[in-house]
């Protein structure tokens, strides 16, 4: 173990080390034990610090994606609160933004394949960050498109984010990344059904 290793926190450590075996190895292959013994710790830090290989996934997740989105969707949340609600062509841009440059890299796809897997398999892995609950973007959609209830807007986005996720989290989605206008498509697509009258 290096002396920077030993700098990081304990949390950090293992998400560096989780990282790099999925990365490696795959979802499947690498197990708590890997992780543990990757990052130098003892065998039950996994279950001590996150409580399960779902959850640290989840925070994995969340240190490394939340960045991508947080700032601009943030800005829409105040211009809605400002009375400035914004247009549901922005929101979908603000979503849809950032994975053209996650499809581009591995340690991005496997980011979108692993945050695919938790989403799409409905897994309660706890999210802590506010972006990665549905409410906020229920919010968000309600005020952009006057009209729709909490529940119609939950359900479109429930749609929106699985047909993304597929589209471009799941093993065989390497369509966006050969063919950059399947990204275009989906924003199209996504948008219409989200503006779509109640």
């Amino acid at each position: 173990m290096t002396v920077n290793q030993t700098e990081r926190s304990p949390r950090a450590r293992l998400l560096d080390a989780a990282e790099e075996l999925l990365l490696r190895s795959g979802c499947d292959a690498v197990s708590v034990r890997a992780i543990n013994a990757e990052a130098g710790m003892n065998p039950a830090a996994v279950h001590y610090h996150f409580g399960s290989k779902d959850a640290l996934i989840a925070a994995l997740l969340e240190a490394r994606l939340t960045p991508l989105w947080q700032d601009e969707l943030a800005e829409l949340a105040a211009r809605r609160d400002a009375g400035r609600p914004p247009a549901t062509a922005e929101l979908v841009d603000v979503v849809l933004g950032p994975l053209r440059r996650l499809v581009e890299h591995p340690r991005g796809r496997l980011h979108l394949h692993l945050l695919a897997r938790l989403v799409l398999g409905r897994r309660d892995v706890g999210w802590t960050s506010r972006w990665f609950r549905i409410e906020p973007w229920v919010d968000l959609l309600c005020s952009a498109r006057p009209g729709l209830t909490e529940s119609q807007a939950r359900e479109r986005l429930m749609l929106a984010f699985d047909l993304t996720l597929h589209v471009v989290g799941t093993p065989a989605a390497d369509t966006p990344r050969e063919n950059p206008t399947g990204l275009e498509a989906l924003r199209t697509f996504v948008a219409a059904g989200l503006e779509a009258a109640p």
